[in-house]
């Protein structure tokens, strides 16, 4: 039951992030016998027919993630200071052939490919007109962790052309359908040291 849905998605990783507030590279961080990019990687790879990795730092990478994974390198629109997300997801999925796109940021530790399998049998319910699923929080959506159409980059792309650079202001011009996630740690992103120690026990 899973294979035919898992045929209609593919995956773009984003590893794009300078990060600054950890004061290293969160995507080496060891995280059991891998890397946190590894790990996410590894998780998108079982649950979508093709992954994309997007970053500027291919070299970097390239020992790290899977070999069934694509590097792809990515184009600072702006300046290396503006670490704009929307950017590294529109270069993604132009390389998109599949109906849907799961978005994954890089620091997700507790992630798991059993959890976003489960997700993706509710892409069978999200209507025509909602350009995607994803999570919510207090603040609005989890734009980083969920699927998108691949139909919804002419949009995204339109908007970012016009200035726009939020996830959370695009998003909030579409029907969105919600993904139910009963487990929420599995949305923990690590930005900092203290995060990173909260995951290490």
């Amino acid at each position: 039951m899973l294979e035919p849905i898992k045929s209609k998605i593919s995956a773009i990783v984003l590893a794009g992030g300078e990060s600054s507030r950890m004061g290293r590279d969160k995507a080496l961080l060891n995280l059991g016998d891998n890397t946190l990019l590894n790990h996410i990687c590894l998780v998108a790879s079982e649950c979508a027919t093709q992954t994309y990795v997007v970053t500027p730092w291919i070299k970097k990478y390239l020992g790290v993630v899977p070999s069934s994974c694509q590097l792809v390198r990515e184009k600072l629109i702006l300046d290396s200071k503006s670490n704009i997300p929307l950017i590294g997801f529109i270069q993604g999925m132009q390389l998109v052939k599949t109906e849907w796109v799961l978005l994954l940021a890089c620091d997700l530790p507790y992630l798991s490919s059993s959890q976003v399998k489960q997700w993706s049998l509710a892409l069978a319910t999200v209507l025509p007109t909602e350009i995607a699923l994803l999570p919510r929080n207090a603040k609005g959506w989890e734009p980083l962790c969920g699927f998108y159409r691949r139909s919804c980059l002419a949009s995204l792309a339109a908007y970012f052309e016009h200035g726009g650079q939020s996830f959370q202001s695009w998003l909030a011009m579409h029907p969105v359908q919600e993904l139910l996630v009963s487990d929420r740690r599995c949305l923990f992103n690590c930005n900092t040291p203290e995060d990173w120690k909260s995951v290490q026990g």
